[in-house]
């Protein structure tokens, strides 16, 4: 009868201990088992190579002996078994609220909010948990435990960070940026080197590395997207060039290349790629083209506005230049022209110092332009539109700006009652209130009002001038 020797003995055991079997007495047995089996295969005249391959073949899955494990475990440790349960039924519920959140909350369905609050808790404080149990107790492997906290990390902080972004929490943006931290620092670099040391896998090294470089880039363009941070757009190109066009290809090629047939795990891997982009697309598509359709378009409709009345009310002085009247229209033309350039001043000091540093305000040549209807910003070059600071000093009460406009303002208001009827005055008196167009809440009540939210309000009170100017032209012309 033919028998093994040491070495293709040591060859099988080598096998055997590389998929992790911690259990006591298994392992001994499943090698045992399977030199049997080789043996057997041998007396039918096969040589020792060709054996051993009849026999893993035999046994199907290349995880097959993990699964003798599992299976084993489940049926003699009671702790590992309510674990395993435990991390099913959570998995379940939680993935499947996640799943009726969504719908609920795209149809504005009522519970939408209860449901993607318990899903995310039992997805992050109790299925992956009893993950990080179940898989330590599988594998006992002191090199990857650390692997699977960081995993648990930042999968339990990006899903927190996730809640509380939809659910508007304060801290949202806080806890997704230590998702991603650790994920970029700690997760992602203890993946790639527990698979660099995979010494059969030498040619997937530079594939693994070029990954590795791909996801830091999508999880920190997601990120920075979310916070709006500026090279969002730029790093997120650059990980779906990376993975999509780069890394997949040749991953797929090295893999599978000499496979007959679609592989289960290829199917996997295109699914979890359409699980990556998808998301990244939307993330990118909701953040950003929700204000260049809203945001932008309400100050594109306001820039028309402004440039309609400024040609309405330039022909209207034309039309009595030659009036005895024209002195007095002429005159509050330039005191209006005077006020709508101190608020073109105050929209040049904001964008400056939300474009620059605290304390160091940008040269501004591409945000703001002039025009022959007066001064443009152009806020597609705006590349940080939701500073806040720029509102808080120049536009909330107290700020030197703020106080400087009031009072310009309220000169105006003292002309036009020289000018006009009393009558006239009150009527126009609201229009001409600061606080009817510029925020007039307290600093710590106005704290996160947005750049774009105070240049809004800014060309609110030049439309206003403006027709208030127009207004006046026709009362002085009538009476």
């Amino acid at each position: 009868m033919p028998e093994l020797n040491l070495q293709n003995i040591d060859q099988i055991s080598r096998d055997v201990s590389q998929q992790e079997i911690v259990f006591s007495h298994l392992l001994d047995d499943l090698i045992d088992h399977i030199c049997c089996d080789v043996e057997d295969e041998m007396q039918r005249g096969l040589p020792f190579s060709e054996a051993y391959q009849r026999v893993k073949q035999k046994m199907g899955s290349s995880r097959r002996l993990k699964e003798i494990q599992e299976d084993t475990l489940y049926a003699v440790d009671t702790k590992y078994r309510k674990m395993k349960n435990t991390m099913k039924m959570s998995g379940i519920v939680g993935t499947v609220l996640l799943g009726f959140a969504t719908l609920f909350k795209v149809m504005h369905w009522p519970g939408a909010g209860i449901m993607v609050t318990i899903g995310a808790v039992s997805l992050a404080f109790i299925f992956m948990p009893t993950a990080l149990g179940v898989l330590w107790k599988e594998t006992h492997s002191s090199k990857r435990i650390f692997l699977f906290i960081t995993s648990f990390i930042a999968a339990a902080s990006f899903l927190m960070g996730v809640l509380f972004k939809i659910m508007h929490w304060p801290g949202a943006g806080f806890i997704l940026t230590i998702g991603a931290l650790s994920s970029v620092v700690l997760f992602i670099p203890t993946l790639l080197v527990s698979k660099l040391r995979e010494a059969e896998k030498k040619v997937k090294r530079p594939v693994y590395v070029l990954g590795a470089a791909g996801l830091i880039c999508l999880i920190c363009g997601m990120l920075f997207k979310i916070q709006h941070w500026p090279l969002s757009s730029t790093l997120m190109i650059i990980s779906i060039i990376v993975l999509f066009i780069i890394v997949f290809p040749w991953y797929t090629y090295i893999t599978w290349k000499e496979d007959a047939h679609v592989s289960a795990i290829f199917i996997y891997l295109v699914a979890g790629s359409v699980g990556l982009i998808i998301p990244a697309a939307m993330v990118s598509l909701n953040l950003q083209r929700s204000f260049d359709k809203g945001y932008y378009i309400i100050h594109e409709q306001e820039k028309a506005v402004f440039s309609y009345m400024v040609n309405n009310n330039k022909a209207y002085m034309t039309q009595y230049r030659d009036s005895s009247f024209y002195p007095v229209i002429n005159k509050l033309h330039s005191k209006t022209n005077e006020v709508i350039d101190l608020i073109n001043s105050i929209e040049l000091k904001m964008v400056a110092e939300s474009e620059g540093k605290p304390g160091n305000p940008a040269e501004i040549s591409d945000q703001i332009i002039r025009s022959e209807n007066g001064q443009q910003i152009k806020f597609e070059f705006i590349s940080n539109p939701f500073n806040v600071e720029a509102v808080k000093d120049f536009l909330l009460p107290g700020a030197a700006s703020r106080l400087e406009l009031e009072t310009a303002l309220t000169g105006y208001r003292d002309f036009l009652s020289t000018t006009i009827s009393p009558e006239t005055i009150k009527y126009l008196n609201k229009t001409l209130d600061p606080s009817t167009c510029l925020p007039g809440k307290t600093p710590e009540e106005e704290k996160d009002l947005m750049l774009l939210s105070g240049l809004h309000c800014l060309a609110l009170l030049k439309n206003s001038l403006l027709a208030v100017e127009s207004y006046s032209m026709n009362s002085i012309a009538n009476h």
